[in-house]
């Protein structure tokens, strides 16, 4: 175990948006060491959907560097929640998922996960091991620890209430369940994304109804799409999936802005951000991407993945020999205007359309959304369609 506790908690810290409280964990790092006794860090995952994406990484990060500084990882899957649907985030009730459902995407899940996290510091849970073994008369008795003005106090369930659209007492249960697995696992930490900060909270108050040391809660920020906009997700194609091929995640991943760049080097590796703010933004990006496609497959396939996408830029016997020329005014950086300044479409609104119809590409990789902007120091081709294609100077 790691036995540097400022250390310790530097790396915890690192792309977190809270943790609740830092003092108290600071305490509970320390009797770790004195005792020598990992920390028991859980996650909760529900299995919604049968693959996982960056986004979803975000928080298997953070636990695999708990595993690092030497503590030990309770993958939960909400197999028994999923079946009541997270309320969390969402102005109406979500649709249940069936037992099949839950469980096929479970077996998925189990064997995603240790593409990241370390198999010999994790024990992966499900939560009907003991919610579908409670009686109903137990239930009533868990139920009895909350209030319903509590309930309300939480920002998505208080905006349906006040504008009269329906909450289902069924999706009550669900922060009480998330927070009854802490108390099962005696959990010393629990991480989670910011859109389950009430959750998170619900299980420090639970573990102190039932006589335990409360928690502490770390809150991860939720990864924004290709688009650098929304959050990733799998209905707004903003995403990369963590078992797309190796071509497919790098092409993705060198679409992303600069900006973008380093927030995914803060929230999905351990490298130094100092020092990729001081590389060179397109070599930064590449070594993002290899790093990515390495820890999902190998160092093999990263290398492969990098030759190739440099290969179809290196080769400009075809593209054409007398690709016009175009330099950025330095105010002008927006893509549309630029498209628009340089002659190749004829107004911004015609440039926007044809990003959305993805029929742009910069340097080989489609454009996903209107609102890029070029950044400086840059040589970069611009193609649109099959046959028209500028070099733009930035």
């Amino acid at each position: 175990m790691e036995s540097n506790v400022s250390k310790q908690l530097d790396l915890i810290k690192r792309g977190s948006v809270d943790v609740i409280s830092e003092d108290y964990l600071k305490l509970k790092l320390e009797k770790a060491l004195r005792d020598n006794t990992p920390l028991k860090i859980k996650a909760g995952f529900d299995p919604t959907m049968p693959d996982l994406h960056l986004g979803h990484t975000v928080l298997l990060y953070k636990l695999r560097q708990f595993q690092e500084l030497g503590h030990k990882v309770f993958f939960l899957i909400g197999d028994f929640t999923g079946m009541i649907g997270d309320p969390s985030g969402v102005s109406e009730t979500r649709r249940p998922l069936t037992r099949e459902e839950v469980l096929s995407n479970a077996a998925t899940y189990e064997r995603q996960v240790f593409k990241i996290l370390d198999p010999s510091k994790t024990e992966v849970v499900f939560n009907s091991q003991w919610m579908s073994k409670m009686s109903g008369e137990e239930i009533i008795h868990l139920c009895a620890k909350y209030t319903v003005a509590r309930m309300l106090e939480r920002e998505d369930f208080k905006k349906r209430y006040t504008t009269g659209h329906s909450i289902g007492i069924h999706e009550f249960l669900y922060p009480l369940v998330q927070g009854y697995d802490s108390v099962m696992l005696k959990a010393d930490v629990e991480v989670g994304g910011t859109d389950q900060r009430f959750n998170l909270l619900v299980g420090r108050d639970l573990q102190k109804e039932y006589g335990q040391e409360p928690q502490v809660v770390v809150t991860m920020p939720l990864l924004e799409g290709l688009d650098g906009v929304k959050k990733m997700s799998k209905s707004q194609k903003n995403y990369v999936g963590i078992e797309e091929s190796p071509k497919e995640i790098f092409g993705k991943i060198m679409s992303i802005d600069d900006q973008l760049m380093i927030r995914y080097y803060e929230l999905l590796t351990s490298q130094d951000i100092n020092a990729v703010k001081a590389a060179h933004p397109m070599e930064a990006k590449k070594k993002l991407a290899e790093e990515i496609i390495e820890r999902f497959y190998d160092r093999g396939a990263a290398v492969k993945a990098r030759e190739e996408f440099e290969g179809v830029f290196s080769d400009r016997n075809s593209l054409p020999a007398d690709i016009p020329e175009y330099t950025i005014p330095d105010e002008k950086r927006w893509l549309p205007h630029i498209l628009t300044a340089s002659g190749m479409t004829k107004s911004n609104g015609e440039a926007v359309r044809l990003i959305k119809e993805k029929a742009v590409e910069i340097d080989g990789v489609k454009v996903l959304h209107s609102d890029m902007e070029l950044q400086p120091g840059q040589v970069q081709i611009i193609k649109i369609g099959k046959r028209r294609f500028i070099k733009i100077f930035s």
